[in-house]
């Protein structure tokens, strides 16, 4: 039995003529009044579906192929040949048709074959992967998860694991996610009524990872290139279509490097990825550029051949200063770059992938290099057209006496960070390296602007199903 998948048929030249079992799902089927049945198969593996012929005569025509409906499972057996319709390229002559499982009633099946909300489907996550949309963006989240592993390996960059429980906040503020095996309706306590950590799993007050950086850090002044690519927590009570609650992150870490090293980095990166997608996805971009975002090609183009801009922070502030545009939120020398002028920067004014570097001190972590100035810090933002921020990165802080005054200015715990402040003390190295949000890569690429439709199962607020 040569067992094959759609992807196969389209992609390894199956020789015309030949006999081929495939296995999958119903997604329509057809019966004419001629004694033919035309059922429409996929598999998941690729984005068109193939038409399968049977005829009347096979033996469990009325028994089984009358029957069939959207979604049942089906082994089929047939002869592979040239369609002889403009709808697709190949057909299959069905011999045999094994029916593995039935729908149980039709009429109240999920994802039935007619067109979905967003909405509706984001309640029934665990069957929306059957439909062309999200299998699209599946398929593209497996290659591009591909190309970036492809990228470090070429680059002799090594994967670290890094920990999801952590007793350490990488960006020094709130919205983490405790990790606690305490008792909720008897909670222990101390003496002054504060909740007692030493009864705690971990002994102390513990949560869900915001960041691996610090601890990639320390491989980074040790095998000097590394990274590390996980699921991350945020407790931000953000209910918009670009944050969620539990996301994935690509970090890296290069140790000898400064801030212009990453940011050619950064750039390099981007170029590699999206040349990779442009080979290895083109039918599920020209699905989703027919379907979704007709841009989005010419968005994966302005990544492959733009010369990225670099500018400092203050002459972007001039810039949006200068515009005469009223914007809702004030343009202040020394505030944070709201997402509406990052917009305009990109989408209106340069038109192109922009990296910001060289921010005030006081609008980042503690671990950023302070620049000569003593003012900003050498951090930048690659921003890119219609999602704005794309990688956060910087050259890190590897004089100990400087990253100890950057810890009492936010006042954080210097003890907390002992071992990170090793690093300082034992060898130290100027290294640098950069974070970026997976879903909002996917969401450049595939043209999805809800984030919650580029991962399987998302965790919003008052939303933890499946």
């Amino acid at each position: 039995m040569n067992v094959v998948s759609i992807l196969n048929i389209y992609k390894d030249d199956i020789i015309v003529n030949s006999h081929v079992t495939i296995r999958g799902w119903v997604k329509s089927c057809r019966n004419s009044k001629l004694g033919l049945s035309f059922i429409s198969i996929y598999d998941g593996s690729y984005i068109e579906s193939i038409q399968v012929i049977a005829k009347n005569t096979l033996s469990n025509y009325d028994t089984d192929i009358l029957r069939l409906t959207t979604g049942c499972s089906v082994i089929v057996s047939g002869k592979l040949i040239l369609s002889i319709g403009n709808q697709q390229k190949y057909e299959i002559q069905l011999n045999n048709i094994q029916v593995i499982g039935w729908i149980e009633n039709p009429d109240t099946y999920p994802v039935s074959a007619k067109k979905h909300s967003m909405e509706h489907l984001r309640k029934v996550a665990h069957l929306r992967s059957r439909t062309n949309l999200i299998g699209a963006i599946s398929r593209i989240r497996n290659h591009l998860m591909q190309s970036l592993h492809r990228f470090f390996d070429k680059n002799y960059y090594f994967w670290i694991p890094t920990p999801i429980i952590t007793t350490l906040n990488a960006e020094g503020a709130g919205d983490m996610f405790r990790v606690s095996t305490l008792d909720m309706h008897n909670i222990p306590k101390n003496i002054d009524g504060s909740v007692n950590f030493k009864k705690d799993f971990f002994g102390k007050e513990s949560f869900l990872t915001v960041s691996g950086q610090l601890n990639i850090e320390t491989y980074a002044c040790a095998l000097s290139k590394v990274y590390t690519f996980g699921p991350t927590f945020r407790a931000e009570n953000s209910n918009t279509v670009r944050h969620l609650a539990e996301f994935w992150m690509l970090e890296v870490e290069s140790a000898f490097s400064d801030l212009n090293d990453i940011l050619d980095f950064a750039e390099c990166m981007l170029k590699y990825i999206s040349k990779y997608i442009l080979k290895n996805c083109l039918s599920d971009i020209n699905f989703l550029q027919k379907h979704v975002n007709e841009h989005i090609i010419v968005g994966l183009e302005k990544l492959l051949f733009s010369n990225y801009i670099r500018i400092d922070y203050t002459d972007v502030i001039n810039i949006l200063s200068e515009s005469k545009i009223q914007f809702k939120e004030s343009i202040i020398l020394g505030n944070n770059l709201s997402s509406e002028h990052e917009r305009f920067i990109v989408d209106k004014y340069f038109k192109k992938p922009v990296i910001i570097k060289n921010y005030p001190k006081e609008l980042k972590a503690f671990y950023m290099r302070l620049n000569n100035d003593n003012k900003t810090v050498a951090a930048m933002d690659l921003l890119v057209p219609n999602i704005g921020e794309l990688i956060g990165g910087s050259q890190r802080e590897e004089r100990i006496s400087i990253l100890d005054q950057r810890l009492l200015e936010l006042r954080l715990k210097k003890e907390d960070y002992w071992w990170y402040r090793d690093l300082r003390r034992y060898g130290t190295v100027p290294h640098a390296g950069f974070g970026m949000g997976f879903e909002r890569l996917l969401s450049y690429i595939t043209g999805v602007s809800n984030i919650r439709d580029l991962i399987p199962f998302p965790r919003t607020v008052n939303n933890a199903n499946f």
